[in-house]
């Protein structure tokens, strides 16, 4: 059966794929869960991508696990953590599923976190910023698969003093991503001497930031620091364009700034930015064939989030046909046993808090000039290894780590 994905902007849709037919006694099937923004804001950097990327990646483990045929199902949580609970719970308490992956939002992954830690399910997280996740919030079921605010906010201040700016304002969502992205963020420019001079915070779905960029441009800060993504991040800075910001003297950093979102803005405008990412779509050959396969079903290359997707799926499913079981907590100490290896990552190791311990990539976005195919946007500036990108054992709120 094919995926209709004219159908996954509905609200509250939820599917099965089933990828064999149903022999009679067969054991239940393994249900795995995307739940993401589907039909809102975030929708372009999660939603349906993250769908196909779970889609192949149990097509290249294969359509069945320990005796059972693997099902995929999806849900749109609009960006609600009430309604991510909700479809969350009705999953697993009527559905079977044994894990849920991407979680879209940050708001709705701590959500989802709770009801996993309750039902003892597996939670993989590859959308959600916030480093709570492996933090205060932390679960035995919980895994934080692919970047995190911590990371973010580690890696582009750290470019950013390096070339001698190190003065900071932030526009900020004023939810759960964007206050952890600024907290981290401004930890981390204090570390490295810098100073933050202010901020503001709107609301999910913002259209207009022009009290906001004022703000900014009246602070003098030399960065522009955007604690926001999506939707948010290209209409800021597409209007920091109409402002001058940039030709003013100003630089801005694009703290989570996805390859959507470049697309969208085109070249001109983004040109010169810097940004962190756990994956690029052309670092390699085996991160271009997956990149070819994604682009030819979603028809746009993946990004970080959707390729982290495909890369929990398949380490669940390994995980589960070692473990010869889909019992939470089993399959859980399974996956923490086993190193992450495929095309974003090999030979890594996934921390006693749920924290996949990946290298970050630092990237600046090409010029128009520089750019020589569709979507040819990164220039490769260094590597920052997952031991020095994420948030230390010793300052962890994780009782897992205690």
């Amino acid at each position: 059966m094919s995926l209709s994905f004219s159908l996954l902007r509905a609200v509250l849709l939820t599917a099965s794929l089933a990828l064999t037919t149903t022999c009679p006694a067969e054991e239940a099937p393994l249900r795995i869960g995307v739940l993401n923004d589907q039909s809102s804001s975030t929708a372009d950097v999660t939603g349906s991508g993250s769908v196909v990327a779970a889609r192949l990646a149990i097509e290249d483990f294969g359509d069945r696990v320990a005796g059972r045929r693997i099902e995929l199902m999806w849900a749109d949580h609009q960006n609600r953590s009430d309604i991510a609970a909700g479809i969350a719970r009705r999953w697993i308490d009527v559905d079977q599923v044994s894990a849920i992956v991407d979680g879209g939002t940050s708001a709705a992954a701590l959500a989802i976190q709770d009801i996993v830690r309750e039902k003892q399910k597996v939670a993989m997280f590859s959308g959600p910023a916030t480093s709570d996740l492996t933090g205060k919030a932390c679960s035995p079921f919980g895994f934080h698969w692919t970047y995190d605010t911590y990371a973010l906010a580690s890696t582009v201040p750290r470019a950013m003093a390096k070339s001698g700016a190190d003065t900071w304002f932030f526009i900020t969502s004023n939810y759960a991503f964007g206050h952890a992205l600024e907290r981290d963020a401004t930890a981390a420019i204090k570390r490295a001497g810098g100073k933050v001079l202010g901020g503001v915070r709107h609301p999910l779905g913002t259209a207009d930031f022009s009290s906001f960029l004022l703000q900014a441009q009246a602070s003098k800060a030399q960065i522009i620091g955007l604690a926001n993504s999506g939707d948010d991040s290209l209409n800021t800075i597409k209007q920091a364009g109409e402002f001058g910001i940039v030709e003013g003297g100003q630089r801005i950093a694009g703290l989570l700034l996805l390859i959507n979102t470049v697309h969208g803005l085109g070249l001109k405008a983004a040109q010169g930015i810097i940004i962190a990412e756990a994956f690029y779509w052309d670092m390699d050959d085996a991160t271009r064939r997956f990149s070819a396969r994604f682009e030819a079903l979603a028809k746009k290359k993946p990004n970080m989030i959707q390729a982290g997707v495909y890369s929990a799926v398949l380490h669940y499913l390994k995980s589960v046909q070692k473990a010869g079981s889909i019992d939470g907590p089993t399959v859980s100490d399974v996956m923490r046993s086993l190193p992450v290896d495929d095309f974003m990552s090999k030979n890594v190791t996934i921390r006693g808090d749920g924290r996949v311990m990946r290298d970050m990539h630092l990237f600046q976005v090409k010029t128009p000039a520089e750019s020589k195919a569709p979507w040819d946007y990164y220039k490769y500036l260094s590597t920052v290894r997952g031991e020095d990108a994420f948030r230390p054992v010793a300052e962890s709120e994780c009782a897992l780590l205690k």
